[in-house]
């Protein structure tokens, strides 16, 4: 181990690494995003959100990188764009439909909602991007009195219709889990093709289509969080801040590597 957080006062539930920066994100139960450079004791910078963290991701754009945070999980909450790694606000946008695009979000347009899209599909409790395919996006929802579990990807595009630019989904894919699984809570996503995701104590692999590529049985008990990790090529340097474990549930812990190749951790 090559640096460790101290103990905070609230539980981590959310964590993002921008691993070119050598930056982690963290927000916790009381709803606090915090930036550490993974060398001080002490985090770069603060923001509080009001309501529980949905989820936390890092935009590398022209403009430099951005963090967007969303609140809570249904819709009622807020998504907040961050500069990094001051933390500033640079849009709050209410999160009543599903997909934004990110220059909007970025540059938000004065008087104007920001360019969005609903995604028509109900019943979505999970959702993760492709990070090698950044317009595909899968769903992972519950369906019917069973509570039926599946999973449904889409591409997103622009096009421009009569002057304005309009954003589309077109269903690339969907299927459901047998009705013998334990439903899923946690998931992944690797190239576009594949998605990962813990029923109990087991980890599997399926592809965008439902055929299951691998069951892995390494846990004995029920697996309470998940993150894939896609391959990262980072130079010779003290700090290469992957893979990441949460060693403790309000502390991060970072293991060096100078190349990490696509990880999954349960």
């Amino acid at each position: 181990m090559i640096w460790s957080s101290p103990v905070q006062q609230s539980s981590i539930t959310h964590l993002a690494t921008l691993p070119q920066m050598y930056l982690a994100f963290t927000v916790d139960l009381e709803g606090t995003v915090k930036v550490w450079n993974c060398q001080d004791q002490d985090a770069l910078a603060t923001f509080p959100v009001s309501q529980a963290c949905f989820s936390l991701e890092v935009c590398l754009t022209k403009d430099g990188p951005f963090l967007m945070v969303s609140e809570s999980g249904n819709s009622e909450g807020d998504i907040y764009t961050l500069t990094v790694p001051e933390l500033r606000g640079v849009s709050k946008v209410h999160k009543w439909v599903f997909v934004f695009f990110t220059e909007c979000l970025l540059k938000p347009p004065e008087g104007k909602s920001p360019l969005s899209l609903s995604i028509p599909f109900s019943s979505c409790c999970r959702a993760c991007w492709a990070p090698r395919r950044t317009s595909r996006i899968t769903l992972m929802y519950r369906r019917g009195s069973s509570k039926k579990t599946g999973f449904t990807t889409f591409d997103l595009m622009t096009e421009r219709t009569g002057g304005r630019t309009v954003i589309q989904a077109h269903q690339v894919a969907t299927f459901l889990l047998p009705v013998h699984m334990e439903s899923p809570i946690w998931m992944g996503a690797s190239d576009g093709n594949m998605i990962v995701f813990e029923s109990g104590p087991y980890l599997f692999l399926f592809t965008i289509s439902g055929y299951q590529l691998q069951r892995f049985e390494d846990h004995q008990r029920t697996i309470g969080n998940l993150w894939a990790v896609r391959m990262h090529l980072l130079p010779p340097a003290p700090l290469t801040a992957l893979p990441v474990t949460l060693g403790h549930s309000s502390r991060i812990s970072f293991e060096g590597f100078s190349a990490c190749p696509h990880h999954i951790y349960g």
